[in-house]
């Protein structure tokens, strides 16, 4: 019986090392990901505060506003278009005819003898 006092102590200890060394491998794990997230997270800052400048700028405050009033500066010219769809109906299909046509070597050579 005097050996089984120190090989279940042994044993108790191993378990608690392991059990231990799980959690801290656990721990590192949620570390790492959270440096990713962290670093995906401010990578993504910073283009918003980039588009929050660029929306905060007078030009593009005075840009929104002369696209969605319709409206120029003196000397500029507005072309409004149709839809998309629309612009597909009026344009006509181009006719057969514009096909290249294409033509064999022998062609080539008997067309360039002629």
């Amino acid at each position: 019986m005097g050996l089984a006092a120190p090989v279940v102590i042994m044993i108790v200890l191993a378990s608690s090392f392991v059990k231990s060394y799980r959690k801290v491998k656990l721990g590192d794990e949620l570390v790492e990901k959270t440096k990713v997230k962290l670093e995906k997270m401010e990578i993504e800052n910073e283009k918003l505060a980039e588009q929050l400048q660029i929306t905060r700028s007078d030009e593009y405050r005075e840009k929104q506003f002369r696209d969605k009033m319709g409206l120029a500066k003196e000397g500029e010219i507005i072309v409004v278009l149709p839809p998309q769809d629309e612009l597909k109906r009026l344009v006509p299909d181009p006719p057969d005819e514009f096909e290249p046509k294409i033509k064999t070597n022998w062609q080539k050579w008997l067309d360039l003898f002629k």
